[in-house]
């Protein structure tokens, strides 16, 4: 995003306008940090601004400042689409690609002809939008969120429930601040969101300390289903249907439990299978350590992407099969698999 275009942005904000923001979906921790951040900003500055999220997101998200005024496509469409209809800019947050909002909402935003402005860390972003701010290196769509307001010289406008909201992304798509692209700016930033209100410890136990006893008890389960592949430095991890159901499974309780398998000592590559009888799909959940770009992997093998330490795909045969296709495959990742510098 270029000085001009900074400026455009500037003159299309400096009267009041009708604006929606639009994460991706089952909308993450910075997906939803980063557009409730969004929302407040653009409200304070006399817009308004609407949050409309493909579905719905974790409860453990939903403490967030005016987390409750978020519209979900799929459950409040007519307000949705009405919302969307009244906007004259939409901005696209933490992904690079209409699919990524489901079929249904993808349909009405690509009947959309106002102004799209994207703000996305992930690789290889499509050209629908009119302004776009990309940036691989960068942890979070909510550190890119900080870097736009400095963009737009009003760092000073964030009040204590956009600090929450950004430092919640930062917190999340970090691994609490332990994944490599954590950098020195990183935590300047965080620094200053804490000074300008955000309670770390506070954060932290709304996000990871409020577990329900089913949650607990499918992590146990998940474990127990974890293979380990040596000759690969390789594991993975498998929920059936059956097993979510076994739980009461709720949205966002799966979330991180492919990090088990990467914390395996001698592990660079984790994955887990999902099954997902509603949408008829297996979702997939990549990690690694290192050089092994799971990115790379997902694209080549089950229609996905992301970073190249941290992606997601989909599968449409069945669990079993779905497993039998990434075994397959893996020998002809070994060369890589093995020369991964953490390896």
């Amino acid at each position: 995003m270029n000085v001009d275009e900074i400026k455009e942005i500037k003159a299309l904000l400096s009267t009041p306008q009708n604006v929606v923001i639009v994460p991706h979906r089952n909308p993450d921790g910075d997906a939803i940090g980063a557009s409730l951040a969004m929302y407040h900003y653009l409200n304070n500055k006399g817009h308004k601004a609407t949050v409309v999220a493909p579905n719905d997101y974790p409860n453990f998200l939903k403490w967030l400042p005016d987390s409750k005024e978020t519209f979900k496509f799929d459950m409040q469409n007519r307000q949705s689409k009405s919302a969307l209809e009244e906007a004259s800019i939409v901005f696209l947050l933490d992904f690079n690609a209409l699919h990524r909002v489901g079929s249904d909402m993808q349909n009405t935003l690509e009947k959309y002809d106002g102004t799209f402005i994207m703000i996305d860390h992930h690789q290889q972003p499509d050209t629908i939008a009119k302004y776009l701010y990309s940036d691989v290196s960068i942890c979070s769509t909510c550190q890119m969120v900080y870097h736009f307001l400095e963009k737009l010289d009003d760092v000073s406008a964030i009040t204590p429930e956009i600090a929450t909201c950004i430092y919640v992304g930062i917190m999340t798509d970090t691994g609490s601040f332990r994944f490599p692209s954590t950098t020195s700016t990183t935590h300047r930033i965080i620094a200053d969101l804490i000074d300008k209100g955000a309670e770390n410890a506070k954060i932290h136990n709304n996000v990871y300390d409020t577990n329900s006893y089913g949650r607990l008890q499918l992590l146990g389960r998940a474990l127990s289903n974890l293979v380990v592949i040596n000759k690969f430095k390789t594991a993975y991890i498998t929920l059936s249907q059956q097993e979510l159901d076994e739980f009461n499974f709720e949205k966002g309780d799966t979330e991180g439990v492919v990090n088990y398998a990467l914390s395996l000592e001698g592990v660079i590559f984790a994955a887990i299978f999902i099954e997902d009888v509603e949408q008829q799909i297996i979702k997939i959940s990549l990690r690694s350590k290192g050089s092994f770009s799971v990115n790379k992997f997902s694209r080549e093998h089950f229609d996905g992407g992301g970073h190249d330490n941290a992606a997601g795909g989909k599968s449409t045969i069945s669990l079993d099969d779905t497993i039998s296709k990434f075994l397959s495959v893996l020998p002809n990742h070994q060369k890589d698999l093995l020369n991964s510098y953490e390896a």
